[in-house]
């Protein structure tokens, strides 16, 4: 395992993570403008949550989804996907602060570490995938709706929560993908054995000289 890959990995997932916290309540999800003049105009905004408007005065309102089972499929789906992406997020940085080699936490057994580091890389991927599609199934919806000639409705725009979750999902994608690579799974460390001359070796003391010439016989000598 490489110590400087692993840090970075480390670094790179717990950006993401950070900023899928932050993602995750940020309200503005999708914007609209409903334009008027200097009094009426006001802005639209909405996340996961609640639904919120301000006027040019600075008032803001906000109202909770009255109910869970009224929302549309896609954005109960992104719910469940950005809580999971929060719990694998959490997971995979303990386990990934146990695992990298300069964390005395899980002692020297570097097998168990490399298995925790790789453990928590595929934790850090998962939770770059699950924003990631979160975020671009919201968006897909609000281009799908913008562009549609037919649709009564408000027109929306991709917020700035939508953008901070890409980054988070890259972020955590990346430092996964080098905290997996980083480590060696239940490998372990292969030493090459000493050298040793081919023949007998004997572990008690050698012969004199005077036991050894008794071993040859007459014939022996030219």
């Amino acid at each position: 395992m490489d110590p400087i890959v692993e840090v970075v990995a480390l670094i790179l997932g717990f950006i993401g993570w950070v900023m899928v916290g932050i993602t995750l309540p940020n309200r503005y999800w999708r914007t609209s403008t409903v334009d008027g003049n200097v009094i009426t105009t006001s802005t639209i905004y909405e996340n996961l949550w609640m639904s919120c408007a301000s006027d040019s005065t600075g008032v803001h309102n906000c109202r909770e989804f009255p109910s869970l089972l009224a929302l549309n499929g896609y954005i109960q789906a992104s719910r469940a996907l950005m809580i999971t992406s929060i719990v694998c997020g959490t997971f995979g940085l303990l386990l990934a602060l146990i695992g990298v080699q300069c964390s005395k936490a899980g002692g020297e057994n570097y097998v168990l570490k490399g298995r925790l580091a790789g453990t928590a890389g595929v934790l850090f991927i998962f939770q770059g995938l699950c924003t990631l599609i979160a975020v671009s199934w919201y968006a897909f919806n609000i281009t799908q709706e913008f562009f549609n000639p037919l649709h009564a409705g408000t027109r929306y725009e991709i917020g700035e929560g939508l953008y901070m979750g890409w980054c988070s999902a890259v972020l955590a994608i990346a430092g996964g993908a080098c905290l997996t690579c980083s480590c060696q799974m239940g490998k372990e460390e292969k030493y090459p054995l000493p050298y040793q001359a081919k023949g007998t070796v004997y572990s008690g003391p050698a012969p004199t000289r005077s036991v050894a010439a008794s071993t040859y016989g007459r014939n022996a000598y030219v």
